[in-house]
This record gives C-alpha cells, structure tokens and sequence, in this order.
C-alpha cells in the first residue's frame, strides 16, 4: 500500500487509509459543498496524489456515500438520545419526524445521504428499497414497544416507507418560522398519531 503524503503521518492500515479519505473528503464538502468538491481536492487536503486515493475508492461517489452514511449514524443516534424518556409509539413518531424536519436541513453530510439538493433525486431516494429497510432498523432503535400499538417487526418497513414520504414532501417545503414546527407536530398529531395509538380490536365473524 503506498504511503506517499499523507501529512508525514502515514496510515497503519487500508482501513486507516479509507477513513482518513473518508474524512478528508467531509473536510471538503462542508467547505466547498458536494457539488464543487473534486477528488483533487481531497487529494490534496490528505496531501497525496490522485492515484493514491483510486486504491481505496474507485470514484469520488463512492467516498461521498460513505460520508453520507456515517453521517446518517451519527444522526440517527442523535435522535434515539432526543427521543429518550417518551415511551409511546404514536409521540415518539411524532416528536422523532419533527426533529427530523429541524435538524436535517442543518446536517450537510445527512443531506448529502438524502440529496436535498435535487428534489427529484431526494423522492427517489428517500424511498428506495434500501432506504426503506435502514428506516425501518431505525424505528427498531426507538425506545417504545412497538407490539404495543399493534407495530409487530414485519409491518415497520411499511411505517418507514410511510415516514419517509411524508419527510419527503415536508423536507422540499420546509416553514420559516418558529410557529411552522408548532403547526407542524398539530398536524401529525391529529393526521398521523392516531394510526399508531394502539392496536385495532380484531373483527371477529359471530359462530354459525
């Protein structure tokens, strides 16, 4: 593996190498944004040349992916320690999508996972198949029982699919005041909580 650059502090391993690129390239985005940043760039700020960082990526949007992705960790687990001390399924979702709509237009490595900057590819994006499934792992992480409202593990892809729509159009039209959020968690909670305050009592055929 070569060592060239690298600030004269060479990485001990390939998996040193690709999280030091991996950062660098965030170093990158949050100055110049994802669109002017060029492999040149992150090239540079490790001090190392092009070719150096083809041998762990094969394209800039490979490493922008992963920035993306750490981010997303980071964000999720932000929201598992706001959403902490509510127990009920229908305000944790509530509260959990309100805080999604305040702090993802603030997170530049999140929107990079999501791609606000180009709403057609956010639609497609925030409702892909692999998307869905990562919503889901995330609804896991709240701290409610789900079984309580009637949520058994297989039905979670589905109000992931649902969130994310939602988020979608919400996230292209955000508000411009404090009053926006305020009107904002009415909404979902008169709209969207209901669904999710308890289980349906079974519709049972009498005995013939």
């Amino acid at each position: 593996m070569g060592h060239h650059g690298w600030g004269g502090r060479p990485p001990a391993s390939d998996a040193e190498a690709r999280q030091r690129i991996i950062d660098a390239t965030a170093r990158c985005v949050d100055r110049h944004g994802v669109t002017k940043t060029t492999l040149s760039d992150v090239a540079g700020e490790l001090g190392v040349t092009r070719q150096t960082v083809y041998r762990h990526f094969g394209r800039l949007s490979d490493i922008i992916a992963e920035v993306a992705a750490q981010g997303a960790e980071s964000f999720v687990d932000l929201m598992i320690t706001h959403l902490q001390g509510i127990t009920d399924p229908a305000e944790a979702v509530v509260e959990g999508m309100v805080f999604c709509v305040r702090t993802i237009p603030t997170e530049p490595r999140l929107s990079l996972l999501l791609q606000l900057g180009d709403t057609t590819a956010f639609g497609r994006g925030a409702t892909t198949s692999d998307t869905i499934v990562y919503g889901a792992k995330m609804l896991q992480r709240f701290p409610v029982d789900w079984s309580a409202a009637g949520i058994g593990e297989e039905d979670l892809d589905g109000l992931a699919e649902m969130i994310m729509r939602l988020l979608t159009s919400l996230l292209q039209h955000p508000g411009e005041s404090p009053q926006d959020e305020t009107r904002l968690r009415t909404l979902l909670n008169r709209w969207l909580a209901p669904a999710l305050s308890g289980p349906a009592a079974p519709t049972r055929r009498p005995a013939c």
